[in-house]
């Protein structure tokens, strides 16, 4: 009675072995498979933040090379660059008070004017005065450079051109202060057959815009020569309501050596900072309903791209220059 049962016991025992052992195996890969999980997925984060990182350290490079945008996207009307009174005190006399516009195929890139004034004193002979304004603008160029480099680069061409130019007697040349960027006055005398004219000639250079101004005078038919120190000292006065003009013409306000696109490039981090500011002071936010200023966006940086100021284009302007100084 008892074999039976003892043998049965037996048998279910050795029955249940293998499913312990099955079990035990099933829980045994399933623990290895979570690990390859786990494994797969460490390694898949490690290479997103390494694809992160190399994102991130890119993007520096990136905006690293993007071209500057130059402060002044445009150029003011050169006949009305000057005020009225400037005008009236310069060239007293002048025939056309408006001026004479010299030829050009876009005024945001160049522009000349020029004005005549023969004051005549009867049997006492005349006061002779001849005034030009040149105006060149430049585009911040990704193989040229910037605006406010080209420009710059400008300004030496045109101040070495004045040195050099041909029979000037008395040739003086030093720095101005106080007109735009950086300036310099180029003084001579040139002796013609109508009578000795007294020269002066202003280059300045306002961020990536050039204007020369050239302003010289005569006495004729017996009249006294002007004083070349009052001639520079009206020819100054012109540059900066000529300067003023530019920075109106973009809709600012005249500035020394104001960097606009340096601004427009700071202007995002700032806002970051404040941001981060805001942040860090959060817990006490609560209690303020104020809000905080946010910093307004700079409109003087928002000039156009273009390739208006290339080399042909100054060699164009000198020209013009050169034809009005010579008919002056």
């Amino acid at each position: 009675m008892h074999r039976p049962v003892q043998r049965l016991s037996r048998i279910l025992a050795c029955a249940a072995v293998p499913v312990i052992l099955v079990a035990a195996g099933c829980s045994s890969d399933d623990g290895d498979g979570g690990a390859a999980k786990d494994d797969a997925k460490q390694s898949a984060a490690a290479g997103s933040g390494k694809d992160a990182k190399t994102s991130e350290s890119a993007s520096p490079d990136a905006t690293g090379t993007a071209t500057v945008r130059a402060k002044y996207a445009k150029l003011p009307e050169p006949c009305a660059a000057l005020s009225a009174k400037t005008l009236k005190a310069l060239v007293p006399a002048a025939k056309d008070k408006k001026g004479s516009q010299g030829s050009s195929d876009d005024l945001n890139a160049r522009g000349t004017c020029s004005w005549n004034s023969l004051d005549s004193n009867g049997v006492h002979g005349s006061q002779y005065r001849w005034l030009s304004l040149a105006l060149v603008r430049f585009d911040s160029d990704a193989t040229l450079g910037t605006g406010d480099e080209r420009a710059a680069s400008y300004l030496a061409k045109q101040v070495t051109a004045a040195r050099a130019t041909a029979d000037a007697k008395g040739l003086k040349s030093e720095k101005v202060t106080g007109l735009g960027d950086e300036a310099t006055a180029v003084t001579y005398e040139l002796k013609k057959k109508e009578g000795d004219f007294k020269q002066q000639t202003l280059l300045v250079r306002t961020a990536n815009a050039v204007l020369t101004l050239d302003y010289n005078g005569a006495g004729l038919a017996g009249e006294k020569d002007p004083d070349p120190a009052k001639l520079l000292k009206d020819a100054k006065r012109a540059a900066g309501d000529a300067v003023a003009a530019v920075a109106t013409a973009n809709g600012g306000a005249a500035s020394g050596s104001d960097d606009a696109s340096k601004g427009a490039s700071e202007s995002p981090k700032a806002d970051d900072d404040k941001k981060s500011d805001a942040d860090e002071s959060g817990k006490d936010a609560k209690s303020s309903k104020s809000p905080a200023a946010s910093p307004s966006a700079s409109k003087s940086a928002g000039a156009d791209e273009d390739k208006s100021g290339d080399a042909s284009g100054d060699k164009d302007a000198g020209k013009d220059a050169d034809t009005e100084k010579s008919a002056g």
